[in-house]
């Protein structure tokens, strides 16, 4: 994989948990097969891997889970200098801004992957809008 040569990876999957795995390695293959990329490929591997699993499993969590057909969009755009992942879904959202950070004396599920991603992504952005919503993740590849 060229970073310079710009190429997108969609991917539409049912709202079960079965399918994290997946998600995870796509980002880590994309990480680790970056020839342009000049920092540390298994650090950013790693790193795209557990914001992949992580965006997805609340996307998964929060969804119209009552619906079997519901589904949950990932679309991975690789860009000369930036990554972008949009996760898209049709749950009830949330307000980015709202989610307390995680209690690290007492760690809960709640909060740790919005957490992570937002410690380990240059930027993150959480849209609601009528047809789903989106969470936007970008990082620079500089």
């Amino acid at each position: 994989m060229n970073s310079t040569t710009n190429f997108q990876v969609d991917v539409i999957i049912p709202t079960q948990t079965k399918y994290l795995h997946l998600i995870g390695s796509i980002g880590e293959h994309i990480g680790r097969d970056l020839e342009d990329f000049s920092g540390d490929r298994d650090a950013l591997a790693y790193h795209l891997n557990l914001v992949l699993t992580e965006a997805t499993t609340n996307a998964i969590k929060h969804s119209n889970s009552n619906d079997p057909k519901d589904t949950v969009r990932i679309n991975i755009d690789i860009q000369e200098q930036e990554l972008i992942i949009r996760v898209y879904d049709h749950g009830q959202g949330f307000d980015l801004e709202t989610v307390p950070k995680p209690d690290f004396e007492h760690p809960k599920e709640n909060g740790m992957g919005l957490f992570f991603i937002k410690t380990l992504m240059d930027s993150v952005t959480y849209t609601k809008q009528e047809e789903g919503n989106i969470l936007e993740i970008r990082k620079l590849l500089i």
